[in-house]
Parts: structure tokens; sequence; C-alpha cells
């Protein structure tokens, strides 16, 4: 049992979903049964019309702020929830992911109790049917900013930001296809050097199949990443980009 924490301040989480009625309860759930209460809990649908909208309006009050419309993809979707959020520090799940438990909300408070900026912890990719098997853990154990450079960046769902971070820096970019999350880390850690902290645990599930984790993207995410660094003033080549690719194969076989 965790200790009260002195610090309690107002958590905004934000999921956008579209058309995901097979997996949104999950989600859902994995945020109404945190030990910390202080949530403010926003679901961004983009207009979806498998049943996903309906399956969100049964909870009812339970979550805070429901907003069902059409938007300009995911990223969109998330500038969203961040205008409307009115908490005092935000975390994003997506509504294929879940919390691996009920104190993850209260064990990033613990963290935030010293006066930093940010808190990102890891996360655990798994089967989109079974929550038990883990695939590979995203670790960012040692992370420090000059590691954007090579593509590589703390997990966006295990990242936690005072919300005058993106009041006074900005929110993702909808220009990118993939690689905003990468941007808004780069931008924030990178070029702002806002203070973080790492918690070094796993408190997120991802399931596997996503935007970010198909065969598909790893291209269009390379590219993308590339451009970011560009734009930010990250010295790096492709080739740097690249070679994130070999050591998570060599994870992926360990696991």
């Amino acid at each position: 049992m965790l200790k009260q924490a002195k610090y309690c301040p107002q958590v905004s989480i934000i999921t956008i979903v579209y058309n995901n009625k097979k997996f949104i309860a999950d989600t859902i759930d994995s945020v109404l049964n945190q030990t910390y209460t202080n949530i403010e809990y926003i679901v961004i649908d983009g207009d979806s019309d498998d049943g996903t909208a309906e399956m969100i309006g049964s909870y009812g009050n339970k979550i805070t702020k429901f907003i069902s419309e059409p938007d300009n993809g995911i990223y969109d979707a998330m500038n969203k929830g961040i205008s409307v959020a009115t908490g005092d520090i935000v975390g994003i799940l997506n509504s294929d992911d879940i919390y691996i438990d009920e104190q993850v909300i209260e064990k990033i408070i613990h963290q935030f109790e010293e006066k930093i900026d940010c808190v990102f912890a890891d996360v655990v990719y798994i089967k989109p049917n079974n929550l038990d098997k883990i695939i590979r853990r995203y670790h960012s154990k040692g992370f420090n900013p000059s590691q954007f450079a090579y593509g590589q960046m703390p997990p966006h769902p295990g990242f936690f930001v005072k919300r005058q971070i993106y009041k006074k820096y900005g929110v993702f970019r909808t220009d990118l296809k993939i690689a905003a999350d990468f941007d808004i880390l780069v931008r924030f850690l990178y070029l702002h050097k806002i203070r973080y902290r790492y918690l070094p645990e796993a408190i997120v599930k991802m399931r596997t199949g996503g935007i970010s984790t198909s065969l598909s993207s790893l291209f269009i995410n390379s590219v993308e990443k590339l451009r970011v660094c560009k734009d930010r003033g990250v010295p790096t080549n492709i080739f740097k980009i690249l070679s994130r690719y070999p050591r998570k194969v060599v994870e992926l076989f360990k696991k």
C-alpha cells in the first residue's frame, strides 16, 4: 500500500478512440479502477460507427467528458482532449492500452512530489487477446535526451506531464502521421529541457497491431523522426535513426 501523497493534483487522462468497441471497455475500466481518485477522465471518439460511442455512453457520468465527432486523425484527437483538460497533470491512454494495475496513477503522483515537470515509465507489449502474454518490454532506463538522435524516446503511453507545459510549448503536430509523439518529447525534453523523472517499472500494457507497432509503419516512422530531428536541431542521420531496430529485435528474441 502506497503512503498518501502530500501532493494531490488533479490528473487528466485522455483516451482517443475510433471504431474499437472490442477493447474500449478494458481501457475505460483500467482508468476507472484506479485507487487515485482525483482524476478527470476525457474520452475523444472520432465519430465511430461500430457501437463504440454507445459503449462509452453506457458509462454515464463516470466519464468526466465525452466528445464524439469527426477529427483529422489521432494527434488532432489528442489535441482536442488537451484543449478541454483542466487537470494539473495530463496522461494519454489509447484505446488499445490498459494500465497495468490499479495503483499506476498513485505511483506517478508520488514521483511528482519533487518539483519536476514530467514523469515517464516503462510499458509492455501484449497479445491483442491475451492480457497476460507479454511480448516485449519497452524500457527507458538510462534515457537521456541525446538518444533522440537515434530515434529513441520514452514510451508515450507511459508519459505524464504538467498541463502548463502544453500551454507553454504547444501540443501535437498534425502534419505527422506517426511521429508527433516523438516530436513533442524532443520539443519538451531536448529543446526546452523540462525537468523529468523516470519511474523504473512498467505501468501500461499495449496491444500489438496499432499504428506505431505494425511493420508497415517502420519506414514512415523513421522518415518522420529524421524530419523531426532536422526541424528541432537534433544532429543525426538516417543510419542513426535506423540503428534502434536491431536492438528491438534482440529484445524480442530475449523475451
